[in-house]
């Protein structure tokens, strides 16, 4: 696979290897992509949570009785 990086994408990477955070520029691509990929799950969860957030509509209760209920739920109250 050939891919194809701009002169400052390329002396970024080979900064990282300089620092001795890597070995190789194999080990930094390998990184950031584990990295994008984590951050695409995180990003897909978040979605889906705003989406339910969205479908359930507008709560009839007030941020107070919320509050008491997440106090009461958790030993606080």
């Amino acid at each position: 696979m050939n891919v194809s990086l701009t002169e400052k994408q390329r002396k970024y990477i080979d900064d990282q290897v300089k620092s001795g955070d890597y070995q190789n520029a194999s080990e930094v691509v390998r990184d950031a992509l584990r990295k994008h990929e984590l951050n695409e799950e995180k990003l897909q969860y978040l979605r889906k949570e705003i989406q339910k957030g969205i479908d359930s509509g507008i709560s009839s209760r007030n941020v107070q009785d919320i509050l008491k209920a997440k106090r009461k739920e958790h030993g606080l109250e």
